[in-house]
C-alpha cells in the first residue's frame, strides 16, 4: 500500500522490521523483568545453581532477538516485492 504512495522498497522494509523488532524487544524486556523476579522468588528451590545467571539471560535474549529478526525480515522482504496494483486490488 505504501508503494502506491511512493515509498521505496527500503522504506517499506525498514518500517516492517522496526515494528516487528519493537514488539520483540518489548517482549524480551518484559520477559527479563519477569525472569529476574521469578528467580528471586524461587531461590530457595535451587540447589547448587545461582538464581541470577546473567550469561544465560543474555544468550537467550540474543537468540530470541535473532529469531524475531529473521521471522520479521522474511515477510518484510516479501512485502517489498508485491506489485502495488495487486495490493490495491486485494484491499
Amino acid at each position: 500500500m505504501r508503494d502506491t504512495l511512493g515509498a521505496r522498497a527500503g522504506n517499506v522494509l525498514s518500517l516492517v522490521l522496526r515494528q516487528g523488532l519493537w514488539l520483540a524487544v518489548l517482549g524480551i524486556g518484559i520477559g527479563l523483568f519477569a525472569g529476574v523476579w521469578l528467580t528471586a522468588a524461587m531461590k530457595s528451590l535451587l540447589f547448587g545453581v545461582s538464581a541470577n545467571d546473567p550469561p544465560a539471560f543474555v544468550i537467550v535474549s540474543a537468540h530470541l532477538l535473532a529469531v524475531a529478526a529473521l521471522a520479521t525480515y522474511i515477510p518484510a522482504r516479501r512485502a517489498t516485492k508485491v506489485d502495488p496494483i495487486v495490493a490495491l486490488r486485494y484491499e
